[in-house]
């Protein structure tokens, strides 16, 4: 069985109405279109999400607030204040922070932003970092290494 041969079970497809055969038929002369205006001319009245000259809707949405972004990029995101527990001169991964329980689930690559107060020195290697994060990084002695 091929889409081709998919059709209607026999008997439930209505016949098409046939306008303007007499007004016995109940769409006589005007064929339910009315005497005149824009939607009793011949040819498509308007196209589909014509709104009379007002802004369309479908124009109108991408303006709106609120619209979720396509391709958002997800990341793990860790506050340098977590990483304060660590001991000094330790190379900080996704993989050390998963086996040391910092974090609990890898949601994608990780983040690391600067919310607390960091005061030993860490290698640290993310896949992103927020300014106030790699500001409070170095002062305390480390470096930020950006991964892919």
């Amino acid at each position: 069985m091929r889409l081709e041969d998919v059709g209607p079970k026999a008997g439930s497809k209505r016949r098409r109405r046939r306008v303007g055969r007499g007004i016995a038929a109940g769409q006589g002369a005007t064929c339910g279109f009315g005497m005149r205006g824009q939607k009793a001319r011949s040819g498509r009245p308007t196209r589909p999400g014509f709104e009379g000259g007002q802004l369309p809707l479908y124009r109108r949405i991408p303006k709106l607030k609120h619209f979720p972004i396509v391709n958002q990029k997800v990341f793990t995101v860790l506050n340098v204040s977590s990483l304060a527990e660590l001991a000094a001169n330790t190379e900080v991964t996704m993989e050390s922070l998963l086996e040391a329980g910092i974090i609990t689930t890898n949601d994608g690559p990780l983040k690391i932003l600067g919310d607390g107060e960091l005061n030993v020195a860490l290698t640290v290697k993310a896949a992103a970092f927020t300014k106030s994060a790699k500001a409070k990084i170095e002062a305390a002695g480390g470096t930020c290494e950006i991964v892919a």
